[in-house]
């Protein structure tokens, strides 16, 4: 039975972590299909147990004007997307589209963005967010949560609510941005305070409580305490990564507002004619069409060790190419 809920697909998001799940399939065409294959693993898990009657998949589109002011080298240090990959963007959109999901991208907006406006529009509502992005943590709360892939339950997904980012992170949702303001990102190219980890982000927050306080007073902070000689001269750092991380709510004019998107049904005739042209064989196999359409526990399991497998895949990539970051969560490159 479908919920009610709006369920948000940060699709480039997770169109990247299929790529790195899998590498070197191909279609008897010898056209590379792994990103398409896994990302169709990830939309029937999504309808097996996680189907709604409303839902949109948000792209993003190229890079946002403001953040750039704020910062040149916004994402500057992505690579460009892979060839094998550009290749299957085609194909995946034809993928999302035969299972009913809306596709939405808008200049001057990231999917991040459009994701943040759709769940403070749409309050009425519980939201549920398939992404493994740190940075839409801050949207989280009562009726906003996260559906992360690679989880152990049953499904393939873990959820990510209010007390999960707290247990998580060390900090609640409404402290994140500040949370990743002082830690910054080296996946989007955003320099932290120098000498500030994880840790010693968490403890300025709970010492000096929230950014808004002690940058509009930096008399707050205690100079001889060694956090605060740690942030009094970054000031200027923190207040320019709070702008940039902190996501946008206002929906652009395009987006229509009156409903929420409606996720519409599957054409699985449609699905599996594009699994059959591309032999993905073993999805064919769990279709309602056949008898195997129950989704089991195995099933599951092994949708959960593909993007297990893609988190380890860019750890070591990353780690080789000597690229720090603070979280394996995200797998991206340069989209354009």
């Amino acid at each position: 039975m479908k919920s009610k809920s709006l369920l948000l697909i940060d699709a480039y998001s997770q169109i990247f972590r299929s790529f790195y799940a899998i590498r070197l399939l191909t279609n008897s065409r010898g056209e590379p299909v792994n990103a398409a294959f896994v990302f169709t693993k990830l939309l029937l898990q999504l309808e097996k147990n996680h189907a709604s009657e409303y839902g949109a998949m948000l792209f993003d589109c190229g890079k946002v004007a403001f953040r750039l002011e704020l910062n040149p080298e916004y994402k500057a240090n992505r690579p460009p997307m892979p060839d094998a990959l550009k290749s299957q963007i085609p194909l995946i959109r034809r993928i999302a589209e035969a299972f009913g999901w809306e596709l939405i991208q808008c200049e001057g907006y990231e999917a991040d963005d459009l994701i943040g406006g759709f769940a403070v529009k749409y309050q009425d509502m519980p939201v549920k967010i398939v992404s493994s992005d740190k940075d839409l943590s801050q949207l989280i709360n009562s009726h906003v949560s996260m559906l992360i892939p690679g989880g152990t339950s049953v499904g393939g997904f873990e959820h990510r609510g209010v007390d999960e980012v707290l247990k998580k992170f060390g900090v609640a949702p409404e402290d994140m941005v500040d949370y990743l303001a002082l830690l910054g990102d080296a996946s989007d190219n955003i320099p932290g305070i120098p000498g500030v980890g994880p840790k010693s982000a968490v403890e300025i927050i709970k010492t000096f409580g929230s950014a808004d306080k002690w940058l509009n007073d930096p008399a707050c902070i205690d100079p001889e305490h060694k956090l605060g000689k740690k942030l009094l001269p970054h000031l200027d750092v923190v207040r320019r990564n709070r702008e940039l991380i902190r996501l946008r709510t206002d929906l652009p004019e395009t987006v229509d507002k009156d409903l929420p998107p409606v996720k519409k049904d599957p054409d699985w005739q449609l699905i599996a004619e594009i699994c059959q042209d591309n032999q993905f064989k073993s999805i064919l196999k769990e279709l309602p069409s056949s008898p195997s359409v129950e989704t089991s526990v195995e099933s599951a399991e092994d949708f959960g060790e593909l993007f297990a497998f893609a988190s380890e895949s860019l750890k070591h990539e990353k780690k080789s190419a000597k690229v720090e970051k603070n979280e394996p969560e995200e797998i991206q490159g340069e989209l354009f």
